[in-house]
């Protein structure tokens, strides 16, 4: 199938460009403001399906919009028509188009000028009015509030928020795809005459900045977002992909004495936590025992012990780990345990808790195994 997607270098089509790649759709006509205009005709006779994402939302003078909303989408579809070229085509249009305003008026004009190609020729057409769309690659400072509050914040640059109690609605653009793609094969999701990405966010912009600046400070307090929160996982996704490029990574506290050291990794309001510890050679920690926190230990480097003994009981009950082996091993409550290093290296072991470290309720009891 050859495929031409308008407006290639944008947000839309670059995403959207990627995940065709992914799927094995390699006969793609990528057209844009820089590509060969002689080569426009070609890709108009040859194409199967057009995905018509090109359009202008900030230009220096209002009269582009109608120029570019409703002009360019006019030479597309002469072009189209002078080839008989009858193939669906596919239409980003806005929500904007139901407000009378220049830029609405010319995504109006161009949603009016795809129908009537439509009755004309008889070729199927799908026109996507879509919300506020958010995610990687979005240009900051340009047409989407959720990339520039991503792109500022994520530089530590000052926003501004009129009012934070403005209701929006937005796709995600990986939603935006996935529908685009399931157009291409025929299951686009239409409502009335238009199509919709049936998944659609409705939140405050107050709200979206919470967010994000909760996701700046997950750095600090070692915390992840709530990924069962679909918006929060999108939108946590999307700031990442605005991080500067020399702030990937950010450093941990390690708690180290002379037996090695425990750091804590990733805090959790719902999963509990992970940290590192590291036992020197010859080293047992632990020696307690806990009501209800719970835990799991991996070992991944090293080798050593992990000792138990159920509280009243004079059975004790041995693990032997090590790093060449991924095992996990529970800590039940009620058994009071430790883990010994019997290597001649450092033994690095993952620690899984069901609960936060609560200095004020460490339900944490020291009693030697």
């Amino acid at each position: 199938m050859k495929i031409l997607v308008t407006g290639a270098k944008g947000f839309i089509g670059k995403n959207l460009i990627a995940e065709l790649r992914n799927r094995n759709y390699n006969n793609i006509f990528e057209y844009c403001k820089e590509t060969d205009t002689s080569l426009f005709d070609e890709y108009c006779k040859e194409a199967d399906f057009v995905f018509h994402l090109a359009g202008v939302n900030r230009p220096k003078d209002q009269s582009e919009f109608m120029d570019g909303n409703y002009g360019f989408t006019s030479t597309l579809l002469d072009t189209l028509k002078k080839h008989q070229n009858t193939c669906p085509v596919m239409l980003s249009s806005s929500i904007q188009a139901e407000l009378d305003n220049p830029y609405g008026n010319s995504k109006k004009a161009g949603e009016n000028l795809l129908f009537e190609y439509s009755k004309e020729t008889g070729a199927k057409v799908l026109v996507y009015r879509f919300p506020n769309v958010f995610g990687k690659w979005c240009r900051p400072n340009y047409n989407s509030a959720v990339a520039t509050f991503c792109h500022s914040i994520a530089h530590e640059s000052p926003i501004t928020i009129n009012d934070p109690s403005v209701v929006m609605n937005l796709v995600y653009i990986d939603d935006v795809v996935e529908e685009l793609v399931n157009a291409l094969n025929g299951n686009e999701n239409s409502v009335g005459n238009f199509c919709e990405v049936p998944v659609v966010h409705t939140t405050t912009l107050g709200e979206i900045v919470d967010l994000i600046y909760s996701f700046k400070k997950s750095r600090e307090d070692r915390s992840i977002p709530d990924m069962s929160n679909s918006f929060a996982k999108k939108l946590y996704s999307t700031y990442l992909s605005y991080l500067p490029k020399d702030q990937f990574s950010y450093d941990l506290t390690m708690h180290v004495d002379p037996r090695g050291s425990f750091t804590e990794f990733i805090k959790t309001p719902d999963r509990g936590q992970v940290s590192i510890n590291i036992s020197k050679p010859g080293i047992t920690k632990g020696n307690h025992w806990h009501h209800t926190k719970n835990e799991k230990f991996l070992v991944v480097s090293g080798i050593g012990v992990i000792r138990f003994r159920k509280i009243g009981s004079d059975e004790i009950i041995e693990y032997f780990v090590s790093g060449e082996k991924m095992e996990v091993v529970d800590i039940p409550t009620g058994y009071t345990h430790n883990i010994e290093n019997l290597g001649h290296t450092d033994m690095v072991t993952i620690m899984w808790a069901n609960e936060y470290f609560d200095p004020e309720k460490p339900d944490t009891y020291f009693l030697e195994v």
